[in-house]
């Protein structure tokens, strides 16, 4: 969020009022807070003659979205609020400088279900004329009642209107009956209650809200915003059709760009509708749109392109290529799950976007007229950059270590072909923690476990180390590889590997073949090799460490998620005699199981090397195969004691997975314990959760490393 200020004095400088939101985890209320703060920006030309916090910290209660309009004026906030009997209702205010000017009911005009507040499908977005407002909601369903009972009309009040409806019982909604039991196929993990999605748009002077009529019925809409002159809407659809696949963390949907016409009442296809589209971006000057494109199917998360469309032309062009292979200090590719929402230069030539390469997180320009890319964080120390916000080429970032919490660094964008002379200031400094060092170590698989398709190929791996590490002061190492298996570790800061460093372990966090950010490659050299290639490099990774590093071999341990618990099962059974404890969440233990019951079947078959069609049912070989490469194949080896975690809600790996691991290793005589959390999904991030989930997790660690 921006405020602008006025001119002061003779410098001619304009103050910037960023006002930053951050939120904390309150264990006494068991609930992560959001709150903001705000920071003042003094330039003159081109440089930042004082940058700083301005103020204390102020709790965001409620709030769900909040975007102001193009002029800076007004300020929308969707928020939730719940009645005297505990029903919540969601409002849309209107906010003009320090009043609110309009607080309208959206839950009582029964115009739509839930607005979507998440970064998959929703959005709050002004009219370029600032007179309307669009948003994503469900759709709203016909009211339902059973066979066999019919339910009178109830007055929910005494008021003249409430009484006229029941009168009028024509003008109600007539039940459908036995409909009240159809199953709604919603969009899988974390996305259980958006099933189909709507387009609405609120008449601010009036406040009547109407749903937008021309969306393809096989399309759900999301990621929508005004087209130039406000003549329509362009945004993201996704195909559910024959059924929905879960779309959380899953850039491979198919999904194409789309315009609905307001004038002639049609639906135009602005992109390809055979690949994967998502996160479109209008330029400054309403001229062009950008958004990353993926081929559809295959592995969740790839190498992205960036495409553009011209409003005017017609005409799309691909900016960036997918990078089959990073070479030396050239650009790795694009490896992100959106652009971030304010990412054109003033120009509306160039583009600000954050990526992995490798095992950083690097800030790049891109410009679009040239397909040229420069990194605009070659100069700076080692570590992560995230870009928040670009406001009139003021860029705003966030960088982080894995010995430093973030911290905010401001700083103007070069001219074109200046890129090079980009330089940060410090808006708000966190101080390093000293008792924490860490590496980023290169290495190469041993001959044998080359891949014969894609020879060549390295990874990396991320090494903390707590102070006190010598060569007769031996930590403990705790490895962690990741999940996905199409993810990869930055290094950033992360609090769970930060806290057990700081509690004497080593800490090691291995990017295998198959993470993001080392070339497209790298990401189709895994499917087909689950249990094979990525354990295998995990074991080389400890192995390497254990010999290079002075760290004490008798106490090595393992913690992984989804994925990464994957890999960790397999681990325990294939090298029994290396690790002395395991902790994994919702981890995926038998593939074979697991793709009857999962958000994302195609998951199971890709990884395992086959193909994903959704007519065509696995056979005997498919099935054959995804259990020979899960870890339920290597139980009868398990002698390590392993430590569950399973989220009841979890769609992503259905907590069934857990508790066939945990009844095998039960019977096979391992210790075993396992924790079950209601209410929370495949992330387990629930305060409550989260911080019951590590102090367990630090305990198994102490018990079983003899700490």
């Amino acid at each position: 969020r921006w405020c602008r200020g006025k001119n002061w004095g003779p410098w001619v400088a304009v103050e910037f009022v960023p006002l930053l939101e951050w939120s904390q985890r309150d264990l006494e209320r068991a609930e992560s807070v959001k709150f903001c703060r705000q920071y003042l920006v003094f330039h003159d030309s081109r440089n930042i003659v004082y940058s700083g916090p301005s103020g204390a910290c102020t709790e965001i209660k409620g709030e769900l979205l909040s975007r102001e309009s193009p002029s800076g004026t007004l300020k929308a906030v969707l928020r939730k609020a719940s009645n005297s009997k505990g029903e919540e209702k969601q409002f849309l205010e209107i906010w003009d400088q320090n009043r609110k000017v309009k607080s309208i009911n959206l839950t009582g005009l029964e115009k739509h279900g839930s607005i979507y507040e998440d970064d998959q499908f929703g959005c709050l977005a002004w009219s370029h004329s600032e007179t309307h407002l669009l948003y994503v909601a469900e759709k709203k369903r016909p009211k339902t009642e059973s066979f066999f009972q019919s339910k009178a009309p109830e007055l929910s009040s005494s008021t003249a209107e409430d009484e006229e409806a029941v009168s009028r019982p024509e003008k109600q909604d007539k039940a459908l009956k036995g409909e009240q039991f159809v199953y709604h196929e919603d969009w899988g993990e974390a996305l259980g209650s958006k099933s189909v999605p709507a387009l609405c748009v609120l008449d601010i002077e009036s406040s009547n809200v109407s749903v937008l009529e021309g969306v393809p019925d096989h399309i759900s809409p999301g990621q929508a915003f005004w087209s130039p002159g406000d003549t329509g809407v362009v945004f993201t659809g996704w195909w559910h059709e024959p059924f929905r696949l879960g779309l959380r963390h899953c850039t491979n949907r198919r999904s194409a760009l789309f315009y609905v016409d307001l004038r002639r009442g049609c639906c135009e296809l602005l992109s390809s509708d055979t690949k994967a589209v998502w996160s479109p971006r209008l330029s400054p000057d309403q001229c062009r749109i950008i958004y990353l494109e993926n081929n559809a199917l295959g592995p969740h998360q790839q190498c992205s392109r960036l495409c553009m469309y011209d409003w005017y032309t017609k005409q799309t062009s691909t900016v960036l290529e997918i990078v089959p292979r990073q070479s030396q200090g050239a650009f790795p590719g694009i490896y992100c799950t959106a652009l971030p929402e304010m990412c054109w230069a003033a120009d509306s030539r160039r583009v600000v976007l954050d990526t992995a390469q490798r095992s950083q997180q690097d800030l790049f320009v891109v410009d679009t007229q040239t397909s040229s890319v420069h990194c605009l964080t070659a100069d700076a120390p080692p570590g992560s950059w995230t870009l928040l916000t670009i406001n009139r080429d003021l860029l705003v970032a966030k960088f982080s270590t894995p010995s430093c919490p973030p911290t905010l660094k401001v700083g103007f964008l070069p001219s074109v072909s200046q890129e090079a002379q980009m330089s940060w200031v410090c808006l708000e400094d966190a101080a390093p923690l000293s008792d924490i060092s860490w590496v980023i170590q290169s290495l190469q698989p041993p001959s044998e476990q080359e891949n014969p398709q894609y020879e060549g190929l390295d990874f990396e791996a991320i090494l903390l180390r707590p102070s006190q590490m010598t060569r007769t002061n031996k930590p403990p190492l705790v490895v962690v590889p990741h999940g996905g298996p199409h993810s990869v570790f930055v290094a950033s800061w992360m609090l769970y590997p930060a806290v057990l460093c700081r509690m004497g372990f080593a800490v090691l966090l291995v990017n295998y073949r198959g993470s993001l950010g080392f070339g497209q490659d790298n990401i189709a050299s895994l499917p087909g090799n689950v249990g094979s290639q990525d354990v295998q490099d995990v074991q080389h990774c400890v192995e390497w460490v254990l010999q290079e590093e002075p760290l004490d071999s008798t106490r090595v341990a393992l913690v992984g998620g989804s994925h990464g618990g994957f890999l960790a099962c397999h681990l325990i059974g294939q090298y029994p005699g290396t690790y002395q404890a395991c902790v994994v969440r919702n981890p995926v233990v038998n593939m074979a199981s697991m793709i009857s019951c999962t958000d994302i079947p195609d998951w199971c078959l890709t990884e395992a090397g086959f193909s994903f069609m959704p007519t065509t049912l696995p056979n005997a070989a498919h099935w054959t195969e995804m259990l020979r490469k899960s870890p339920m194949q290597y139980v009868d080896k398990v002698q390590t004691p392993v430590l569950l975690m399973l989220g009841e809600d979890d769609k992503r790996v259905p907590p069934k997975q857990g508790l066939e691991y945990y009844r095998a290793l039960k019977a096979r005589g391992v210790p075993t314990r396992l924790l079950w959390y209601p209410g929370n999904n495949h992330a387990l991030s629930g305060v409550e959760a989260e911080a019951d989930g590590f102090m367990n997790m630090a305990l198994w660690l102490l018990k079983h490393l003899k700490c």
